[in-house]
């Protein structure tokens, strides 16, 4: 630190930075570095975890999830990484304090939490961000999560000799990374994932909602296995292949498929109803969500734009993960427009080291 002060490194030789993207079923992972050109996309991948390791965020096998990262580490060269804890194990809420008697923020919100979430304080890890400051209250915006899931995975990765720089709520990983900073608008954010999908609402370069449901590809495919009786491998191709274009060859999948993605688009729906209807806490309205985006590995599913623009009557569209590390005019990334989707959270983690919020 001392040296860096005095002779600082240009910027284009700074060291890299690993997001690793965490869920049930995979380890995906972005190395971003700073060069002369500006930031560039070193190298990416996706590690599959087997079934019963992680589930809903939890590690449930320490000794093979540290077997993985082992791996991971040996053959990505990682040495430390910025990681994300999934959605369904953090609790997001809104809490005002008094400003009489206030000697500490921090032991404030403690007092506060047992009223918000249901875990005892004592087993919470917290953080929060300053809303606003009124003459006689505090209003935070408060993130917590069960101490014991987060221990867990900091245990695996040290004992898999992996440096944890930070850990982020996915959600905020993925506002870094489809949200153009400084952009104070609303937004409603769904990541259409393998197993889980994720709904944000973000609003004023904030993740202000969440809510998580059972429903992801995975199960879209499944459906067209056992309606076809083809192998889940054949169900996967016919997915990607129809979509949900309706025509004449593809009325049967379509048919399938619409059962499946309905469940998400009516979460959708209700939540931006609810949003854009409802007053806040404080009585207020809320600034209306002027679109819908898109990420996760089977949010570019041929028509589904449309069919939730249409379902919502709002713009839908696909995120752009590279919004706030290049312009693709220029610059065309090593990772595909549709695979990039799927890397969303990890190149959120990755930026954050960038200091772009």
């Amino acid at each position: 630190m001392f040296l860096s002060r005095y002779f600082p490194m240009p910027k284009f030789l700074e060291l890299p930075s690993f997001g690793l993207d965490i869920s049930d079923e995979s380890l995906k992972f972005v190395k971003l570095i700073q060069t002369k050109d500006g930031i560039r996309v070193s190298h990416y991948g996706e590690k599959k975890i087997p079934a019963g390791i992680v589930d809903s965020g939890k590690i449930k096998d320490p000794q093979r999830m540290k077997e993985i990262l082992v791996s991971l580490k040996k053959e990505e060269g990682i040495e430390s990484v910025r990681a994300s804890l999934s959605e369904e194990q953090v609790y997001l809420f809104n809490s005002k304090l008094e400003k009489a008697g206030l000697l500490d923020i921090r032991e404030g919100i403690e007092f506060s939490l047992e009223e918000h979430i249901p875990i005892s304080a004592q087993d919470t890890i917290f953080d929060y961000e300053l809303l606003s400051e009124g003459e006689h209250d505090l209003k935070l915006q408060v993130v917590a999560i069960q101490k014991n899931v987060v221990e867990d995975f900091f245990t695996v990765f040290e004992e898999a000799g992996i440096v944890v720089n930070s850990f982020e709520p996915e959600a905020e990983a993925i506002r870094r990374s489809v949200i153009k900073t400084g952009d104070m608008e609303t937004y409603m954010v769904v990541d259409f994932g393998e197993k889980h999908s994720s709904i944000f609402v973000i609003s004023k370069g904030m993740v202000v909602f969440t809510s998580t449901l059972d429903v992801g590809g995975a199960m879209l495919t499944s459906m067209i296995e056992k309606n076809f009786k083809i192998s889940f491998e054949e169900a996967e191709k016919k997915k990607k292949e129809c979509g949900l274009k309706r025509n004449a060859t593809n009325t049967e999948v379509f048919s399938v498929l619409l059962n499946g993605v309905s469940i998400l688009r009516d979460e959708i729906v209700k939540h931006f109803l609810y949003w854009n209807t409802h007053k806040d806490e404080e009585g207020n309205n809320r600034p209306q969500i002027k679109k819908v985006i898109l990420c996760g590995g089977d949010s570019n599913l041929i028509g589904l734009a449309e069919y939730f623009s249409v379902s919502i009557k709002t713009t839908v569209e696909t995120a752009n993960v590279w919004i706030n590390i290049a312009e693709t005019e220029k610059y065309i990334p090593e990772i595909s427009a549709d695979q990039s989707l799927i890397f969303a959270s990890a190149l959120g983690l990755a930026l954050g080291d960038f200091k772009n919020d």
